[in-house]
């Protein structure tokens, strides 16, 4: 498949670009994730029923669904069951994955600030200068208005926090793997950036006696051990979210050794 339009815009202006996204912005569908409360990085191998995805009731339609039917999913893997089968969708590409998730970041702070960050986080990763990633990571929740939070309550939930660094990450080509399985249990978020892979976890919290469960669970759980040879650097990384200043207050970080 492809679109006539862009290869007209290629031909025309003799450049590779996501023409394809940018000839129609999504501002519904991303409106609809958000009054949903997506969870963004599940878009990276959702699963749904055939019911699901075969669905066209406009006035019942599901975020996955419309994901589907617009094609900013599409299916991956095909799963035979006794119920049915189950589809695992994903992104077609890595631009409408890119681009896509620019979109979702740039309604969650309303602005742009956040692409002109995207040299500064490469920068931290290449580095792992983690002080600086600290850094970045503040001034992207700063970035976000209050009357935001004030017309979406989702500052209190941990999806919310995933959900945007998650876009914020995907929307800088970076590769990830969210919900990253282990014998222990899921990584909230794996980055894997050259030979480096950065573990995250995410927690939000009510009190200071909470503070250091993050970075806690990834030791408990030993999250770092999928990767032992398969990189030469791991960094684990627990990131607290306090609830009332809808913001981080607590990023600790250890060196794998």
């Amino acid at each position: 498949l492809y679109n006539p339009f862009d290869i007209l815009l290629y031909l025309q202006k003799g450049e590779f670009r996501p023409f394809w996204f940018e000839t129609g912005t999504p501002e519904f569908l991303i409106k609809l994730l958000i009054s949903r409360n997506f969870f963004v990085p599940q878009m990276e191998n959702f699963l749904v029923t055939e019911d699901l995805i075969g669905s066209f009731d406009i006035d019942f339609i599901e975020p996955e669904n419309l994901l589907f039917q617009t094609g900013y999913l599409t299916i991956k893997e095909c799963e035979s069951t006794p119920y049915g089968m189950l589809y695992h969708l994903t992104y077609p590409n890595r631009e409408v994955k890119t681009a896509l998730n620019r979109h979702i970041l740039k309604h969650f702070t309303e602005s742009t600030k956040s692409l002109h960050m995207t040299p500064y986080l490469y920068n931290c990763l290449h580095q792992a200068n983690l002080k600086e990633f600290e850094a970045l990571l503040r001034g992207l929740f700063a970035s976000i208005p209050y009357e935001w939070h004030k017309r979406v309550e989702l500052s209190r939930y941990e999806g919310y926090y995933a959900s945007v660094i998650y876009s914020f990450f995907a929307g800088a080509g970076l590769t990830l793997i969210p919900e990253d399985i282990t014998n222990e249990g899921r990584i909230d978020l794996t980055i894997l950036f050259t030979e480096k892979a950065y573990i995250l976890e995410f927690k939000v919290i009510e009190d200071e006696n909470e503070i250091g469960k993050a970075l806690e669970q990834i030791e408990n759980k030993r999250y770092y051990e999928k990767y032992i040879k398969k990189v030469k650097e791991i960094y684990l990384i627990g990131i607290e979210f306090g609830k009332k200043e809808r913001q981080i207050v607590n990023l600790q970080w250890k060196i794998f050794t």
